[in-house]
């Protein structure tokens, strides 16, 4: 009896061990895996002009009467995001309050760009609080960002230019559209490329005139 409790002990041990060793298996594996995997930024899916290119300017008369400008020059450091969206879209409605929080926080000028029927955009306003964000309705400013599909949102800098842009459904997307900005690169997928050899070791490249690590 004695002979077959040492045994049994013996292997709940053996079991224990292998056990232990899979886990830390796993866990490197898991490493491994979340050390290749870029992140998940704002996809960009227009043809319209491209990051770094001035964006088109508009002055244009908001839902409430305002005089709105799109692009152009601006104070020193602020940055306008363009939303993309519309009255119908259900995503677009669960992306409001995060965008006007976002916006906040970040210290952003964001502008709600739609098209469409009047009567839909009407009844989107009764039943969403914008506070103070200008609501624009215009065909042609979709038309000459080339947008194609919403929510959408395109980030310009004070100089006019377009510095992110791409498909934005959380917080997540909007985050990585100000991340790809403060790190010069259009999209935080370019930033992970950039910076990764296929093994994934580090190098040492040249951006924006001078040397950066890698």
């Amino acid at each position: 009896m004695t002979t077959v409790l040492i045994v049994s002990e013996v292997l709940q041990w053996i079991v224990l061990l292998v056990g232990a060793v899979v886990l830390l298996g796993l866990a490197r594996q898991v490493g491994v895996l979340h050390e290749r995997s870029a992140p998940l930024g704002a996809l960009v899916t227009d043809k319209g002009p491209d990051i770094g290119e001035p964006a088109p300017v508009f002055d244009l008369r908001d839902f409430r009467g305002r005089v709105v400008r799109i692009g152009g020059e601006r104070p020193v450091g602020e940055l306008q995001l363009l939303l993309f969206l519309s009255p119908t879209c259900p995503m677009c409605e669960k992306l409001l309050p995060t965008v006007r929080s976002f916006a906040a926080g970040e210290g952003v000028s964001p502008v709600v760009v739609s098209d469409g029927d009047e009567a839909d955009h009407r009844r989107f306003l009764e039943t969403h609080d914008l506070g103070d964000v200008p609501y624009l309705v215009s065909p042609s400013i979709g038309m000459r960002f080339q947008i194609g599909k919403v929510p959408y949102a395109v980030l310009i800098d004070h100089a006019g230019r377009i510095r992110a842009k791409g498909i934005v459904n959380t917080r997540e997307h909007l985050e990585s559209l100000i991340e790809a900005h403060r790190t010069g690169f259009g999209t935080l997928q370019q930033f992970v490329a950039a910076h990764r050899k296929p093994n994934g070791a580090a190098e040492t490249s040249t951006h924006a005139g001078g040397a950066t690590p890698r």
